[in-house]
């Protein structure tokens, strides 16, 4: 399946969450969602986007949109980065990469002069029908919240 663009529909999903959930799209109907994809658990810029989205959590809230963050880590390993940095949202397991496929994120990756396979940090903006509204790729973690939540309060206009 294609990865969808701005304005197509997401294709449909389920994958295992943290608190025992399975989060899918189909779930997700009737409520706008964000999905942040990133590298990795415990690791400086992965921990300051995700306290980001924590620290703004109330005003994704306040317009009735789920936050998620995803990535390939154990659901053991976002339990334990959830409760340390108190994330009032899901993060979703995606160890067999599935949901990062869906949304094109696994990319070839330098990391210290060698090649790795790796998720580059992207975040997602769906309005509450499940069609890409927006799409931030190689993000950039300074600011990068605040162009969402801009996103957002497009959509109620």
């Amino acid at each position: 399946m294609a990865t969808p663009a701005p304005g197509e529909q997401t294709p449909a999903f389920e994958a295992e969450a943290t608190d025992g959930k399975t989060i899918s799209s189909e779930h997700l109907r009737g409520r706008p969602f964000v999905l942040y994809f990133y590298p990795r658990d415990n690791t400086p810029g992965c921990t300051a986007q995700s306290k980001d989205f924590r620290d703004r959590h109330a005003e994704f809230e306040h317009r009735e949109v789920v936050v998620l963050g995803v990535s390939r880590d154990s659901l053991i390993s976002h339990e334990k980065f959830r409760s340390k940095f108190g994330f009032p949202f899901d993060l979703i397991s995606d160890r067999d990469e599935t949901l990062c496929g869906l949304f094109d994120v696994i990319k070839q990756k330098n990391m210290y002069g060698k090649k790795v396979r790796g998720i580059e940090r992207s975040t997602f903006l769906c309005d509450s029908d499940g069609v890409l509204v927006r799409e931030w790729r190689k993000v950039k973690i300074r600011g990068h919240v605040d162009e969402v939540l801009e996103a957002v309060e497009a959509l109620e206009r």
